[in-house]
């Protein structure tokens, strides 16, 4: 059976073994496709290699940020901008304005 095509940030998942990865580089003059599986290794392969395999597109994992350990929580887009402050009874805009007055 032929794999998916190949394309860069794509997830995908070994049909034989049942490995999830995903594409990380992509080098046309060298004809390699780089890829990290879900527990942090890197693989490579040639373009002919990845023909003959046996690779599927799949959606992202749930927790698919496990094997980057230099991802931001902005990457995955859990930020929160709420500052949670406290209650001010009576606010007024005038006081959202003045950024100098300490509630």
């Amino acid at each position: 059976m032929a794999s998916a095509p190949a394309f860069l940030e794509n997830w995908y998942q070994d049909r034989n073994t049942g490995k999830t990865f995903r594409i990380v580089a992509m080098d046309e003059p060298t004809d390699s496709i780089e890829v990290q599986y879900l527990n942090g290794d890197l693989a490579e392969y040639d373009s002919a290699a990845w023909d003959e395999s046996n690779f599927t597109a799949i959606e992202p994992p749930e927790d698919w940020s496990a094997p980057y350990d230099d991802v931001e929580a902005d990457d995955l887009g859990y930020t929160d901008p709420d500052l949670h402050q406290r209650d001010r009874p009576n606010l007024t805009l005038d006081d959202i304005l003045n950024e100098d007055e300490t509630y």
